[in-house]
């Protein structure tokens, strides 16, 4: 009995152990990808041909106005775009019921910050990290994108639109945030870039270079 014990034991800490080290190394990996393309705002100014610049949804008040994480990305995705580091923004959320629109709010921040409707395009199906960065590829035909979102996210963010053939690069937003479950979505998306499955919702396609208010009601 002690030495089934003593082996289920021994199992179970490599089990762990194992578990641990396939965490630590996946979130080293992501990270250290991610450091070269994540940029200043004054460098981002210094790219070449942008095709957009994708804004990441987030919590969104019971008034339809952001929440202060998203209010953040949007005040710095808007920077961008005046200082013409892209002619385009995706604005790119949950929309999954008329009573709740994170990309209504998303282009709504942005119009009356002074960015020109036919400029942002509406993501509506972006329910996710992954699923944005999918849909910006193969429905927007974006091939080179400067992402917004806070810092914890973003090496996740670019990392994934790297895997699915885009030129990434980050900017971060001033928000600071401390997210233990990024870890996890590291190693969660990690994971999926790999199977690379294609999203539940896909829909018609768009070009970037067209007018975003074609996508106001997609």
């Amino acid at each position: 009995m002690i030495i089934v014990l003593v082996i289920l034991l021994t199992l179970t800490i490599c089990f762990i152990v194992g578990i641990s080290s396939f965490v630590v190394g996946v979130n080293a990996y992501v990270m250290d990808k991610g450091d070269d393309t994540i940029l200043t705002s004054e460098e981002s100014e210094k790219l070449d041909d942008v095709d957009c610049i994708v804004v990441l949804g987030c919590f969104v008040k019971e008034d339809g106005t952001p929440g202060n994480i998203l209010a953040d990305r949007l005040k710095t995705a808007v920077k961008l775009y005046k200082n013409g580091v892209a002619p385009k923004i995706i604005m790119s959320g949950d929309h999954s019921s008329e009573q709740y629109n994170e990309v209504a709010s998303m282009k709504n921040y942005a119009v009356n910050a002074g960015v020109p409707s036919e400029d942002i395009f509406m993501d509506h199906a972006g329910f996710s990290t992954y699923e944005t960065m999918y849909r910006a590829k193969e429905v927007f035909k974006a091939k080179k994108v400067v992402i917004v979102t806070q810092e914890y996210h973003l090496y996740r963010s670019v990392y994934i639109a790297e895997k699915l053939g885009m030129e990434a690069y980050g900017v971060a937003s001033e928000y600071k945030l401390d997210e233990t479950r990024e870890v996890l979505a590291r190693c969660k998306d990690f994971m999926t870039t790999i199977i690379k499955p294609k999203p539940a919702n896909l829909g018609k396609t768009y070009s970037i270079k067209a007018n975003g208010n074609m996508t106001n009601f997609a």
